[in-house]
């Protein structure tokens, strides 16, 4: 991917943009749980940023590692979350998964579904004959997360695979974010039937790039922008496919968790949520000041001063214990990530030296 004139260049993975990210990218591959909804509990400022961006020109693809959900159901849904959509938008793990089948066997071939509704119009959608039964002979098995889910539908998928079909998932996702706090995810379910049977999946969906390649060229975009809330899946598949990635903190990764990413699960930009695609991200500096190196962002200023969090000078986050949850600006979260990335870059990765403690972060 060519990066766009107004995107600051940086050692630190972390970006600049002088425009909202709507205008500097065409379009927004947008993770749906944890970041648009949760559950069935609504996230602030989501349709701001969702109905703002494409007010700004932005083409919007919903890309989910939910198989649950049909096109048709995923819009739905965000219409009850105030957010516009349509089902040509929508771009599924069940999507992604049906499109890795039919790079492996033949137009309509069996295939047994351990799932719901929307991983079965999915496999059918790709030219493939969905069975109800192992007794079918199914050239392959393929399994995506629904309540629907229980130990027969498993089992039927266990014995088609012990008979030598394919097994497909369309996500190894291992927990589920709802409004009540984290679910059992496919990854869980599909641990299960790789115990059983003794084979592990060929797997689809986040974190692996092909999910977010094959949204990319449904949704016509030539310079797409990955949004998510889980750091090991959304920014690794964006990471691996070459597309930067804004993470907002309304999902499972919290400011801890980036803070101390690996370098494959760090983000481009960094917002509590998203009201990120319609602003600017000011530009991180690594500077001199006071006879220290420090990283300015905005008018806020971080360092690392003997393996405590510097703010501005105040030693705010050094006088906290680790886990006294300390409230910083967005700014300041920005510029504290490019610092402790760098101190984890020049130790090998290694921050359990540094005072982190859980971290709040306010936007405005």
């Amino acid at each position: 991917m060519t990066q766009p004139a107004d995107v600051s260049p940086l050692a630190t993975p972390l970006l600049g943009s002088r425009k909202a990210l709507a205008e500097t990218y065409d379009v927004a591959l947008l993770d749906l749980d944890g970041v648009c909804f949760a559950g069935d509990a609504r996230i602030e400022h989501a349709a701001e940023g969702v109905n703002g961006a494409r007010a700004r020109g932005m083409s919007l693809s919903f890309v989910t590692n939910n198989a649950s959900r049909a096109p048709q159901a995923v819009i739905d849904k965000l219409a009850r979350n105030d957010i516009e959509g349509h089902p040509s938008e929508v771009f599924s793990a069940a999507m992604d998964g049906a499109a890795i089948l039919a790079e492996r066997v033949p137009a309509g071939s069996p295939v047994y579904v351990i799932g719901g509704a929307g991983l079965r119009e999915a496999v059918a959608d790709a030219g493939l004959t969905v069975v109800d039964s192992a007794a079918d002979h199914p050239a392959a098995v393929i399994q995506g997360w629904d309540p629907s889910v229980d130990w027969a539908m498993m089992s039927e998928g266990v014995y088609a695979i012990n008979d030598g079909a394919i097994f497909v998932a369309t996500n190894t996702d291992a927990t589920l974010p709802t409004e009540r706090g984290f679910a059992l995810g496919n990854g869980s379910l599909v641990v299960a039937v790789a115990h059983a049977s003794g084979v592990e999946p060929i797997a689809g969906g986040k974190p692996f790039p092909g999910i977010y390649e094959r949204a990319l060229a449904r949704s016509g975009g030539t310079n797409p922008l990955a949004v998510g809330d889980r750091l090991n899946t959304d920014q690794v598949g964006a990471r691996a496919a070459g597309i930067p990635g804004l993470h907002v903190l309304t999902g499972v990764s919290t400011a801890r968790d980036v803070l101390t990413a690996p370098v494959e699960e760090r983000p481009s930009y960094l917002h509590t949520d998203l009201r990120g695609l319609i602003e600017p991200h000011p530009e991180p500096e690594r500077v001199l000041c006071d006879q220290a190196i420090w990283w300015r962002v905005g008018s806020t200023r971080v360092r690392i001063d003997a393996g405590l969090l510097d703010w501005h000078g105040r030693g705010v986050l050094a006088q906290a214990p680790t886990e006294v949850p300390v409230t910083i600006s967005l700014d300041a979260y920005r510029g504290l990530a490019c610092a402790v990335w760098e101190y984890a870059d020049a130790h090998d990765g290694d921050t359990s030296r540094l005072t982190i403690p859980p971290i709040h972060v306010v936007a405005d």
